[in-house]
């Protein structure tokens, strides 16, 4: 199968949290931190794709755990599964502690891009991923469910279409009827 291993799209970023990136509180401000991750993601993308990649989406960032001025931040993506011209590349956020040098996960996202062509910037298709490890076997498979909600939530799909809902939520009756 030719593809290209979830490993060749890793990408690591690493930010000392300064004043400029602080609020009031010294607490680092959300902005920043999506810049960086949509950044790291994007690289991720790059690297899978081989040309531009565009962030199309990006699902939900929950502000687990404050990260404060001096603290140090490491971002790592790497592309969880390519679709046709579309690419899921998840990013992680880790507050590694300079003491004991424990990396602390902090927050988590799944960004969703698409591989341009250079000229005209029209989608390309773009390469399979192939996963080796038991977790980027897990996360690939999941991706799909990702994908289906993603497009349920932009209006794209229907969600009486969905293998996942359907798998996941949804009975047949004898009479045919589907409950939840």
């Amino acid at each position: 199968m030719e593809g290209r291993k979830v490993s060749d799209t890793l990408n690591i970023h690493t930010e000392l949290i300064m004043p400029a990136h602080t609020n009031p509180i010294g607490n680092l401000m959300g902005g920043h931190l999506l810049s960086w991750m949509d950044v790291c993601a994007g690289i991720s993308a790059i690297k899978h794709s081989g040309g531009i990649s565009v962030t199309a989406s990006l699902d939900n960032v929950s502000f687990n755990l404050p990260i404060k001025m001096g603290d140090i931040v490491i971002l790592k993506s790497f592309v969880t599964r390519a679709f046709n011209t579309s690419m899921e590349v998840i990013c992680e956020v880790f507050i590694k502690n300079i003491k004991t040098q424990e990396e602390v996960k902090s927050h988590e996202a799944f960004f969703s891009f698409v591989g341009l062509d250079f000229r005209n910037t029209t989608p390309i298709k773009v390469l399979p991923v192939i996963p080796e490890t038991e977790r980027e076997k897990e996360l690939y498979e999941d991706a799909l469910h990702r994908r289906e909600l993603r497009l349920i939530n932009a209006g794209k799909m229907n969600a009486k279409d969905s293998v996942y809902l359907k798998k996941e939520f949804f009975n047949d009756n004898d009479d045919g009827v589907n409950v939840i």
